[in-house]
């Protein structure tokens, strides 16, 4: 008699929480549900809190909306993004869990060339649960994968690595584009598979993208700001930008590793490129004042734990880029707002140094 098939148990079952911002019905959840529906979900409604938003059954999940979220944050809702997948954010903040995954509601499973199924979030776990390089770069790319190691040369001082605080995933299909380079390349898509993991080095910045993206809530959580962006505010769509390269800067300080690479997931829609374009224009052109600034940003010694080293960024985010717009004094206090609930919401962890040192 054939032995009935045991499901095994998912990774981190009990110490991850999957964040979904959205604006319309979970359908895209059915696809997911193999991979999905042992683990908590998060979603963050965005726009309507009238609108009833429909969750497939037999997820485990909660689902806050802007009253929600006015009502737990209380005037420190300010700081939390409206009409703006930024507000994804909330759900960070909410979670007791270790690990974030976010994910994007037009985000599909992808296959590998051989036609399987990807296990996108087994595949974030991995690289969260090993460590990252960013201080020596390994042409074998990830050498803790399986079939790789260090290659001859690379100092056996380093070879421990350090902690994984961030894994950042990309797309088959529709790429990840501003609205210029959508408009100029409305068809093009990405069908290239590349079996690879790499730790982006120190000192090196990237532009991370929300739509599948996971990491160590307990060692980075407090940095994954999405911003102010989407209503009342003159810019979108530079969010996850603006978290990653926050992140980045503090990562850096702290001795912390960031992967990207594996796992893809099937981005199955392009935005609209004339409303993404209204959106991001003044980011397209403050971007070249903005990377100069992470690019030389230095924090103190005395900044041990990430609120701090957020709360520094934020000082040095009012008294240089405040001169390039006023927007920035907004958004300089809308992230010491956010620390604060940060730290209202998740006492426990407020002082806890964090971090490998420099």
């Amino acid at each position: 008699m054939a032995q009935a098939s045991v499901t095994p148990t998912p990774l981190l079952k009990d110490e991850l929480d999957i964040v979904i911002p959205t604006i319309r019905n979970l359908d895209f959840l059915e696809m997911w549900r193999p991979f999905f529906q042992q683990y908590h979900l998060i979603i963050v409604q965005d726009g309507d809190p009238s609108k009833t938003i429909k969750v497939p059954d037999g997820f485990d999940y909660e689902l806050y909306n802007r009253n929600d979220i006015n009502r737990i944050l209380g005037p420190k809702a300010s700081c939390i993004s409206f009409k703006d997948s930024a507000c994804r954010c909330f759900g960070y903040m909410i979670s007791k869990k270790k690990y974030i995954f976010t994910i994007d509601d037009d985000c599909f499973v992808a296959k590998d060339p051989s036609g399987k199924e990807i296990n996108a979030l087994e595949q974030h776990i991995k690289n969260l649960l090993c460590p990252s390089t960013p201080f020596f770069f390994n042409t074998l790319y990830d050498p803790y994968r399986d079939g790789a190691d260090f290659v001859r040369g690379y100092p056996f001082s380093l070879r421990e690595g350090a902690p994984t605080a961030v894994s950042h995933g990309l797309w088959l299909n529709i790429p990840d584009y501003d609205a210029p380079t959508q408009l100029v390349k409305p068809l093009e898509r990405n069908t290239r598979f590349v079996d690879a993991v790499m730790t982006i080095p120190k000192g090196t910045l990237f532009p991370m993208c929300g739509m599948n993206l996971a990491f160590n809530r307990e060692l980075i959580g407090p940095a994954m700001y999405f911003g102010l962006m989407g209503d009342g505010q003159p810019i979108g769509r530079y969010d996850d930008m603006w978290a990653g390269w926050c992140m980045k800067v503090i990562c850096d300080h702290l001795g912390l590793g960031v992967k990207t690479g594996l796992p893809y997931i099937w981005h199955s829609k392009a935005s609209n490129p004339f409303v993404n374009l209204k959106k991001e224009y003044k980011g397209i052109y403050w971007q070249e004042e903005l990377i100069p600034f992470f690019q030389s940003a230095t924090l103190p010694k005395d900044c041990t734990s990430v609120q701090k080293c957020y709360i520094e960024l934020s000082k040095q985010v009012k008294a240089k880029l405040g001169k390039v717009d006023e927007y920035f004094l907004k958004l300089a206090d809308a992230m010491v707002t956010w620390i604060e609930a940060w730290d209202e919401l998740n006492p426990s962890a407020a002082e806890q140094p964090n971090g490998a040192g420099k």
